[in-house]
């Protein structure tokens, strides 16, 4: 038996209800097509089954500490895509000359935009688009190479920082590339980020030009530009917006456009550009972390090469043919990382936003198309929440089909789902019963990449029948270039990410508080530590964090200590089963420190304790209350509710009053929308060492809280 897969079909399959006569012609019917369909698939491929249970990594050595390498790279790690292409400029010009004419990036043509009323008096935007319009590697090239030499005149120097705070797009990627050529460091930002977060990394990283969009310049940055007293000039990629006069003295707008025709004009004879050496520090990546403040990792040249030659090697097949679509943030390394890996080896790359994905996405016009419809790509990479959501939206239309349908459809997945378990396929089905699912993304998927967040088991085995695509799960950071592992493509097993790439190796290391030892048995178990050429440089005017996180070995290679836990299966792939620290990633990919809304909450006078829970399956904090009694009996007096001290901690109205307190006191804190609690447990009981769910100092204990309160936490967020 395979002891690696970790939900068995049989639990995850749909209920139906049928005639039982019905239901022995329709198994008759179903045995006769496997008998039938089975014969040739034995005789013209290999098992599936055969191949997941291959050994996809191994250990170095027999000691207990030692790292686990890819069976590919047992002898050494990978660290670059093509000879010689040392840095990302190198890349990109490898590329263009192999591709020079082929379409690179493309974008929708936007024919009308129009107000709609909805039912409830709000108006949302909704849109109608035409088709993909696209530049070429070569023309890519040349914008690219024309706007790093107008950022050059306007006084833009090698080896200093540019930031970019823009929505994906092709410009953005078009920027990225003048900056790899012309040596200038790329500082990222969310999109999403606050105020307070852009400011700070503005103003840590020194920068004198900032790209963004006509939007982000009137929501976001118009009103902290003053905050950034080193800014002089901002580029906007999409066109002059509408105000100009708000801005401080010494602030210059320019357009995109304008500052490439400026690049073209200017000669470039007498005044060559600086090149990139691999060591020379390619992105400075924001990300989140525990203070709130978002930290700056440093990535090189280097890094990201060795990070996308690991996840190329995962890809069978991948080259011209193949069509990727872009809405995740660039910001983020997943997508970056996924875009590089596309355009390093000829893909196209069509640009989306989750706003315009599908058919049924919320800026699209009723009876136009998605992008997804239009573009119909072959790759794409998606975070759990997207997943979970076509999932939701697939599950919610099959209970509205008639009797027949929605029992032909389930009758059709559970088959699916044991063929799948045996590595077999089934082609009738997907032709038929899953065609129209599949056409939600445009009919053409080859491989799902989720990462950002753990996936349930549930919506990945969804994704892997109803889409007839591997689903392959990653695991990385921010601080290793995004790269980690990967499963394969013919591993169907769920509840993993793979085994390490072909460009890193990870060993477990003991962590004795939480009882996870790399002696473990019968898996070893640990803290997760990458190694290899992906781990980056560290974090930006941050030694004391980088000391912490980061290490070099007797050898020079660098490692991360990631705070995840792990565990290896005999296969040598690797599961995530806990984390060190507080800092938990929602499911969409947002980091919230839990230490910090319980700080901002634990003062008022309704609140005597607090503990906020997350976790990277689902969306949304929600906590543990031990409420003040004198407090809440007076609130539960105001709002005309009796009972004893027990009824009112146990009462849903009185939930929704404390959980209304909460989030007044959370905006007032300036927590973000997605670090408020959205549902909240009353405990009745105060925590007290004696009850184990605090330590002696009264720390919270944040594993008993967990179990102690499991019921509450499936309650809260609904069992899947």
């Amino acid at each position: 038996m395979n002891n690696h897969i970790s939900s068995k079909p049989s639990t995850m399959k749909l209920k139906h209800t049928i005639n039982p006569i019905l239901l022995y012609f329709i198994h008759f019917i179903i045995s006769l097509y496997t008998i039938l369909t089975y014969i040739p698939y034995y005789f013209l491929s290999e098992s599936r089954q055969e191949k997941s249970n291959q050994i996809k990594a191994k250990p170095v050595n027999s000691k207990p500490e030692s790292a686990y390498r890819s069976v590919n790279s047992l002898d050494g790690l990978a660290s670059v895509l093509y000879p010689g292409c040392d840095t990302l400029d190198k890349v990109f010009m490898h590329a263009k000359n192999k591709f020079k004419d082929r379409r690179l990036l493309g974008t929708r043509e936007i024919l009308n935009e129009e107000d709609e009323v909805q039912p409830n008096g709000k108006i949302f935007k909704k849109v109608i688009l035409g088709n993909y319009n696209w530049l070429s590697f070569e023309d890519v090239f040349v914008r690219a190479f024309n706007f790093g030499n107008g950022l050059q005149i306007l006084g833009q120097k090698p080896k200093t920082n540019i930031a970019i705070f823009c929505e994906t797009r092709a410009e953005w990627m078009i920027t990225a590339q003048a900056c790899f050529m012309y040596n200038f460091q790329l500082v990222t930002l969310y999109a999403t980020l606050g105020g307070p977060a852009i400011v700070h990394g503005l103003n840590e990283t020194e920068v004198t030009n900032i790209i963004t969009s006509k939007e982000l310049l009137q929501t976001k940055l118009k009103d902290i530009v003053s905050l950034v007293p080193c800014l002089r000039h901002i580029i906007t990629v999409d066109g002059k917006p509408p105000t100009w006069s708000e801005f401080p003295k010494g602030v210059i707008v320019h357009t995109m456009a304008a500052v490439q025709a400026l690049g073209a004009k200017a000669s470039v004879e007498n005044k060559p550009h600086s090149k990139p050496v691999p060591s020379d520090t390619a992105v400075i990546m924001y990300t989140s972390g525990s203070t709130g403040l978002p930290k700056g990792v440093m990535i090189s040249h280097s890094n990201l090469i060795a990070g996308i030659t690991g996840m190329a090697e995962r890809i069978p097949d991948l080259g011209e043919k193949d069509v990727y679509i872009g809405y995740l943030p660039l910001a983020h390394v997943l997508e970056l990382s996924a875009e590089l890996v596309c355009l390093s080896h000829g893909c196209c790359i069509g640009y989306s936003s989750p706003q315009t994905l599908a058919d049924q996405s919320s800026k699209i016009k009723k009876g136009s198309k998605g992008d997804t419809s239009i573009l119909k790509p072959t790759l794409m990479a998606a975070v759990p929440e997207i997943m979970d959501r076509i999932y939701k939206n697939v599950m919610n239309k099959v209970n509205g089909m008639s009797n027949f349908q929605r029992t032909l459809f389930i009758l059709a997945y559970n088959y699916k789902m044991e063929q799948i378990s045996k590595g077999h396929g089934t082609p009738l089905c997907d032709s038929f019963i899953f065609r129209k699912v599949r056409s939600l993304l445009g009919g053409n998927i080859r491989l799902l990449l989720c990462g950002g967040a753990p996936l349930s088991a549930t919506t990945q085995r969804f994704m892997n029948i109803c889409f007839c695509c591997p689903v392959g799960q990653g695991y990385g950071l921010t601080e290793s270039c995004g790269a980690g592992t990967i499963t394969e493509v013919w591993d169907y097993n769920t509840g993993r990410v793979g085994a390490p790439l072909v460009c890193c190796e990870i060993k477990l290391k003991n962590w004795e508080e939480g009882g996870y030892f790399n002696t473990d048995k019968p898996h070893p178990r640990g803290e997760i530590i990458i190694g290899g050429q992906n781990v980056t440089m560290g974090y930006y005017k941050n030694e004391a964090k980088t000391k912490t996180d980061f290490f070099e070995d007797e050898n020079g290679q660098r490692w991360l200590c990631t705070g995840d836990i792990g565990e290896f299966d005999p296969d040598g792939c690797l599961k995530i089963i806990d984390r060190k620290k507080d800092l938990v990633k929602l499911q969409a990919g947002e980091y919230v420190s839990l230490g910090k809304v319980e700080a901002a909450l634990k003062n008022l006078s309704l609140i005597d304790n607090i503990c906020a829970y997350a976790n990277s399956y689902h969306s949304y904090v929600i906590g543990f209350v031990v409420p003040n009694q004198k407090e809440l009996t007076e609130l539960a007096r105001k709002r005309g509710l009796r009972g004893t001290w027990e009824e009112l901690c146990n009462s849903c109205e009185m939930e929704n009053e404390v959980l209304k307190v909460l989030s007044e006191a959370a905006v007032s804190a300036s927590l973000e929308k997605f670090e408020i609690p959205v549902k909240i447990r009353l405990s009745p009981e105060p925590w007290t060492p004696e009850t184990g769910l605090v330590t002696d100092a009264f720390k919270l204990k944040r594993k008993e809280l967990k179990t102690h309160y499991q019921a509450d936490i499936e309650r809260m967020y609904g069992r899947k």
